[in-house]
């Protein structure tokens, strides 16, 4: 049987409003209700219990407090947050408090880690389902270049009194990863049609963004404008300079020297993004806005079962398709601040898509990275055993969505255009 006859069925997701889980699964969410219902979003109590659970209280600068609090505010007031919802905003709030405490305490037991230099890396700037998850894994098999994997991205720092398995298979930070990797399988088990996700998955650094409490992360979470405009009228220079530093202590803890980046909240932070950077090289990803548009609302709407309740995939995808527009038109309008055809490249979709290998050649030899045995190796290698839509495609539905196509293309021919990019049937 060919691969192709042997992947499971396309499939149309047609309980994007009214989420069904297995008999488990639900049994599992009444169970919980009780405790999210609880939970207080507190900054005060969310980062006395991650001083208490560590038994550090440093947490760098205090600037971030402020954010917080309006993170927790949004998410109290602004988001449907289920109690499974809350549970987890409560911990992931927490988990990046830990993250900061961490960060603090081993900045001041080495600060020689200040000294030291994020080198030419190579960065992807695209909007999601652009390519920009195969180009960032596909350059990422390159054993030469410095990547991070899903589980360093939601605990850059071992905890000290579990240091001594860092770097090892017993390394608990693998496990409680999977622990994670496993409850978003479970809940949302067609998710990997779309995105898939494990433990040592190629992330992104947006998650190291969100230790200071800054970026677009947590729009993820649920459309909540008071934050979208809290963060979009901030500079994000000062988040870019911290993420640098959790990227330094990465490779203080874990080694490489010349990191492969990607997020697509880089589309609108440019100037940041290339202040931060400066000897950098620019990857950014395009493809028509409306594929991206219904193909991210479907996914944002899908996966906000695991937090949300209800479901409003309208609401959802259409929040996202204007903050889509917002981010394209950043894009054009500062374009050029990413340097010349000598330190950037514009990556169109449909020619990655049709010569993924060579893209990457083009780049490597843009990047002044060697393009030798191994690495050509591993590209290969990553070619053949992570064949595109291998789990299954997904049938977009965008009635579903309430998505209005010409309209929307309309108000994003300019991008279009600027970056000639071919319109997608729809």
């Amino acid at each position: 049987m060919s691969d192709t006859a042997s992947r499971p069925a396309p499939i149309h997701l047609d309980d994007l409003a009214d989420p069904q889980f297995s008999p488990e699964i639900d049994e599992m969410l009444a169970a919980v209700g009780p405790m999210g219902a609880a939970v207080e979003l507190n900054a005060d109590a969310l980062m006395t219990q991650a001083a208490t659970e560590l038994g550090l209280d440093d947490f760098g600068s205090m600037d971030f407090v402020p954010r917080l609090e309006l993170l927790l505010q949004c998410l109290d007031t602004e988001a449907p947050l289920s109690p499974l919802g809350r549970l987890s905003a409560a911990g992931l709030c927490t988990g990046l408090l830990r993250n900061r405490l961490l960060l603090a305490d081993l900045l001041t037991r080495h600060p020689e880690i200040h000294d030291i230099e994020i080198e030419r890396p190579i960065i992807i700037a695209g909007l999601p389902r652009t390519g920009t998850t195969h180009l960032h894994n596909l350059i990422s098999s390159d054993p030469a270049l410095r990547s991070l994997p899903y589980w360093e991205s939601m605990e850059p720092i071992p905890v000290p009194a579990e240091a001594a398995l860092a770097g090892t298979d017993d390394d608990p930070r693998l496990a409680r990863c999977e622990m994670g990797v496993s409850m978003i399988n479970a809940i949302a088990p067609e998710f990997k049609r779309m995105h898939e996700m494990t433990t040592w998955h190629v992330h992104e650094e947006i998650q190291l963004l969100a230790i200071d409490f800054s970026t677009m992360l947590f729009e993820t979470m649920a459309p909540m404008p008071t934050w979208r405009d809290f963060y979009k009228s901030a500079d994000q220079t000062p988040h870019y300079e911290y993420m640098r530093t959790v990227l330094k202590a990465c490779q203080f803890l874990r080694g490489g020297s010349r990191w492969i980046l990607k997020s697509p909240q880089h589309l609108e932070q440019f100037g940041p993004l290339a202040s931060t950077f400066p000897d950098a090289t620019f990857l950014v990803t395009h493809r028509d806005p409306i594929s991206v548009m219904v193909s991210m609302g479907t996914m944002v709407s899908y996966t906000a079962r695991t937090s949300l309740s209800p479901v409003d995939p309208v609401a959802i995808s259409n929040y996202w398709a204007d903050r889509l527009d917002d981010m394209l038109n950043a894009a054009m309008r500062d374009r050029a601040l990413l340097g010349g055809p000598d330190q950037s490249l514009d990556v169109r979709f449909d020619q990655f898509m049709a010569d993924d290998i060579g893209t990457i050649r083009r780049i490597y030899e843009l990047a002044g990275q060697p393009m030798d045995d191994a690495a050509e190796a591993a590209l290969v290698g990553y070619g053949t055993t992570h064949e595109r839509d291998r789990f299954g495609k997904v049938i977009y539905d965008v009635e579903q969505l309430g998505i209005d196509v010409g309209a929307r293309r309309e108000q994003m021919r300019a991008y279009s255009e600027f970056f000639d990019i071919p319109d997608e049937p729809w």
